[in-house]
């Protein structure tokens, strides 16, 4: 009878086998359900654009398949065999370049420039009001000016890039220094900590998690601006592939520069959310 039970025993799985089995599922999906439902979506427009395109063989939207050869000509080639044959690493690191170096120098001119608004009540009054009625004049009503000042070709792009990184930057810069609790100061102060030096030790932590905010929507705005600063006179870059194509109804090249574009505003906005929480682990406000 004892060896019955045994037997039967080692065939039914324990109460805590039962139990570790979900517990060892439920990570798994965890960790794979922010990926399914981040691709639901796409697919699901995939869907809807292959179904009210196919079988329009002259239309001027093209279908999924067409766009998908035309990225594969732009970054390989061996399809059209045409001037956008094997070109995409040649326009893509040209754009970021541009988007790059624009977005650099927005950043250091906007966070101390910020800093200073934020915190000096004498900046405020001579800068403030000045800055927020240039903020709201569209980086597109620049470009006539921006070729007169600094000629067709790089350098207008990189201007038109940089203004519009600059102001998200400078005012989530701002508000950050301005939204810093005043009895950080207070406490600093009966620390011995005063005068400039509460700039470094107080402002800029506290403010910090508000400027990475201000860093990556400048940065979304630097990608946004690259078609834009690239209507400059430039031969190469996304933006200028896109602007050629649309005078030669390539309709496929264009929507291939857009996914281009937004692949690669998509990893630039994860790498400065990374750079983020490896340095504000610390503060709870930073998503």
């Amino acid at each position: 009878m004892s060896s019955s039970l045994d037997t039967v025993s080692n065939i039914t799985p324990s109460r805590t086998e039962v139990e570790r089995s979900p517990s060892r599922i439920a990570p798994i999906w965890t960790k794979l359900r922010g990926l399914v439902l981040a691709i639901l979506f796409p697919i699901a427009m995939l869907i809807i654009w292959h179904l009210l395109t196919y079988g329009r063989k002259y239309s001027l939207i093209p279908s999924p398949t067409d766009v998908a050869l035309s990225l594969y000509d732009l970054a390989f080639g061996g399809i059209n065999d045409d001037a956008y044959s094997q070109s995409l690493m040649t326009h893509l690191l040209a754009s970021v370049s541009r988007v790059y170096g624009g977005f650099a120098i927005a950043a250091i001119a906007a966070v101390p420039l910020g800093l200073m608004i934020g915190r000096i009540p004498l900046i405020r009054s001579l800068l403030d009001p000045t800055l927020q009625i240039m903020r709201p004049v569209p980086v597109t009503a620049w470009l006539p000016l921006s070729m007169i000042m600094f000629g067709l070709g790089p350098r207008s792009a990189f201007f038109l890039v940089c203004l519009g990184a600059f102001y998200p930057i400078l005012v989530n810069t701002i508000f950050g220094v301005r939204s810093v609790d005043p009895r950080l100061f207070e406490a600093a102060s009966m620390l011995g900590c005063q005068g400039p030096a509460q700039f470094f030790r107080v402002v800029l932590p506290a403010s910090l998690p508000a400027i990475f905010t201000g860093l990556r929507l400048g940065l979304g705005f630097a990608w946004v601006v690259i078609v834009v600063g690239e209507m400059t006179g430039v031969q190469t870059g996304l933006g200028a592939i896109i602007m050629e194509a649309r005078q030669l109804s390539r309709t496929e090249i264009i929507i291939s520069g857009m996914i281009i574009i937004g692949v690669a505003g998509f990893l630039s906005d994860r790498m400065v959310m990374w750079l983020g929480k490896s340095l504000l682990r610390w503060s709870p406000n930073f998503v």
